[in-house]
């Protein structure tokens, strides 16, 4: 068990500079989940996020790209050709896109997210990026999520008006993915090396990932420099080899997060929680994620925000959690 002290103390080091060792990271994922030591962890989390995201909520928007089967089978995902599940493919158009990041820039997102298969063209999506920057004045950070990206691709993404690029290495990458881990180790090298931020949260947490798992993918995000980070649980998609297994509880995911805004410090002050969980954000998650087409956790193609959570609900759930919103 832990104390209330000695969870203060870890918040006065990691403030201080210092870093949370891996150790540490597992012995706080270890709390048992219902237990009154995890509220205090939570606690802590949400007064470190308080001082080093000055206590500001944020939306991230999502707008995915294509509707597509995708070669690389990843096991949680809808898009995996060998599952058959999108009997329909459908590309968004620009103007479509260009009208979903307008609605997004509008309700105050302070990240538009372009997502893609892996294979998606990255010369269409830089042109798409400056028809987004042309054709919308507002203030938002133009982010990208697809496929490997090399050193001389990243510096010509930041040109087009991409700021930043979400990539990860996913939990059990190479085994329940069709991607090598050294594939996305390059890529987030590449970040790395470039003038973009990465983003990149734990992901995706199913209920049977050991604590060492996450442990080590949190280390993994913060090696290469990650300024957003946070945990994505696993949406169960019938029809995928996981969609077997249920849902992460979300005390849990909220336990993750808490853990995960700790172990940031002032390294990645935005911490974001998906799906939506009010607890995650009472326990230190102050980004949150509103997502529309493409979805890999779900079979179908999305007009409008998926699962009905929009930027106002999104907004809300922070407001409640405590977070100032401009």
């Amino acid at each position: 068990m832990i104390s209330y002290k000695e969870l203060i103390d870890i918040e006065k080091k990691i403030l201080s500079g210092q870093q949370m060792s891996k150790e540490t990271f597992i012995k706080l994922l270890s709390i048992p989940v219902e237990s009154e030591e995890v509220d205090m962890l939570g606690n802590v989390a949400r007064d470190m996020a308080t001082i080093v995201a000055k206590n500001k909520g944020y939306i991230w928007a999502a707008v995915g790209v294509d509707y597509m089967p995708c070669p690389e089978n990843c096991e949680f995902c809808s898009f995996g050709e060998k599952w058959n599940i999108i009997k329909k493919p459908y590309v968004w158009q620009d103007e479509e896109i260009i009208n979903m990041a307008r609605y997004f820039a509008t309700k105050g997102a302070k990240w538009i997210t372009l997502r893609t298969t892996e294979y998606y063209p990255l010369e269409k999506i830089m042109n798409l990026a400056k028809k987004i920057r042309f054709n919308i004045d507002s203030n938002f950070e133009i982010v990208i999520n697809t496929g490997e990206i090399t050193n001389e691709m990243a510096n010509k993404l930041k040109n087009s008006g991409i700021e930043v690029v979400y990539h990860s290495l996913r939990l059990r990458e190479g085994i329940q993915t069709g991607i090598p881990k050294e594939s996305r180790k390059k890529t987030l090298l590449a970040i790395k090396n470039s003038v973009l931020d990465l983003a990149f949260l734990v992901e995706p947490i199913g209920i049977e990932h050991t604590n060492e798992e996450i442990a080590d993918i949190f280390f993994t995000a913060m090696e290469y420099n990650a300024i957003l980070t946070g945990a994505m649980a696993r949406v169960p998609v019938v029809g995928t080899p996981l969609g077997k297994y249920s849902a992460l509880e979300e005390r849990r995911l909220a336990q993750i997060i808490a853990v995960i805004r700790l172990a940031s410090g002032r390294r990645a002050p935005n911490i974001c929680v998906h799906p939506p969980v009010k607890l995650a954000m009472n326990w230190g998650a102050n980004v949150c994620v509103v997502e529309s087409g493409a979805i890999p956790r779900d079979r179908k193609n999305y007009k409008e925000p998926w699962n009905i959570f929009t930027i106002e609900k999104g907004r809300k759930l922070l407001g409640e959690a405590g977070y100032d919103l401009d």
